[in-house]
């Protein structure tokens, strides 16, 4: 007499062929959603635990960081200071010299697209030049700047910030306290954080919110 095959498991069969043989589009996407919660809610709150962040990556969503031509053209590039000027100027009025420039993490910024690994940002360990993920009261997005200049206030650590592109620092750029801190950049990935950001806006056309 022909065993009948338990129903669960011819189930669990059919699923798996679809999930991992199935060239079909809703193959495909299921896939994709499955991927996003695997990170989400694994890999993602793993590396957090290892580096002390609750945003161990960020997809750079703006050009604020990014550099126009090499080096040497973003240094001579328009920055506002009492007046027009440069963004060698503009540094130099916060004693940021050009060497001194050059010897910081990510002297060359980083672009829209990119991907930040961060790690806790020590307010004791925080200097001049690196680059900080920071909430802002003026905006619901973290935002992804440089310190150009650190003062305390009470005995608290206060920031002030600016994008590299940017010819000034913005009203989110000053008085960051510690409380607003998420996390200090200390590794870039090119390019892969357009994969974030095309399924957003992907999942966004559907009605479905990322956060």
């Amino acid at each position: 007499m022909e065993k009948k095959e338990n129903p669960k498991k011819s189930f669990l069969k059919k699923l798996w062929w679809f999930i991992w043989e199935d060239d079909s589009i809703w193959s495909w996407i299921i896939n994709i959603l499955l991927a996003f919660i695997l990170i989400k809610f694994l890999v993602y709150p793993g590396l957090g635990l290892v580096f002390g962040t609750q945003y161990p990556i960020v997809a750079v969503v703006s050009g604020s960081m990014e550099h126009d031509g090499n080096f040497e053209t973003w240094w001579e590039s328009p920055a506002a200071c009492a007046e027009i000027c440069t963004q060698e100027k503009w540094y130099n009025e916060f004693e940021i010299e050009k060497e001194e420039f050059k010897d910081f993490k990510f002297k060359n910024g980083f672009n829209k697209g990119d991907i930040m690994f961060l790690r806790k940002a020590n307010p004791k360990k925080l200097k001049i030049g690196d680059v900080l993920v920071f909430q802002s009261p003026y905006r619901p997005e973290p935002i992804i700047h440089r310190i150009v200049k650190i003062t305390e206030e009470n005995e608290i650590k206060v920031y002030q910030t600016k994008g590299d592109h940017n010819v000034a620092s913005g009203k989110h750029d000053f008085k960051i306290t510690e409380g607003q801190l998420l996390g200090k950049a200390w590794f870039r990935a090119p390019f892969l954080g357009w994969i974030k950001i095309g399924f957003v806006k992907l999942m966004s056309l559907v009605g479905i919110q990322i956060m």
